[in-house]
């Protein structure tokens, strides 16, 4: 994977706008609902509805993490836990996406998973 931003060659185009809707599950459970993606040139991401935690809380987690679409049941899988997702940099408003500032801050941080992990 070049950066945590890259979506996997192994999904063959199956993380697109298909997978708005689909339920993502971690290695230890479900993390929410997909609500959108945002192809924010370099920075591609998922935007999830984390609502089962705490009230209506969003997450983004970025494209790099996603491990499989199985669109026969409808589930995005990540490779990460939902604690290590809960621990993110917080998803306060829509236009978080678009800052900069924000998705660094949450890459460098994905990015201290995979490091951690390797």
């Amino acid at each position: 994977m070049d950066t945590v931003w890259t979506r996997p060659a192994q999904l063959d185009g199956s993380l697109n706008d298909d997978v708005i809707g689909y339920g993502v599950e971690a290695p230890d459970g479900s993390v929410g609902t997909v609500v959108r993606l945002s192809p924010v040139p370099g920075f591609d991401h998922l935007v999830i509805d984390a609502g089962v935690w705490k009230f209506g809380r969003s997450v983004v987690v970025p494209a790099g993490v996603v491990t499989a679409v199985d669109a026969g049941e409808q589930v995005v899988k990540v490779g990460c836990t939902k604690e290590q997702i809960k621990d993110a940099p917080r998803f306060e408003r829509d236009q978080d996406t678009g800052d900069l500032f924000y998705l660094r801050k949450l890459g460098a941080y994905y990015e201290s998973l995979v490091t951690a992990v390797e």
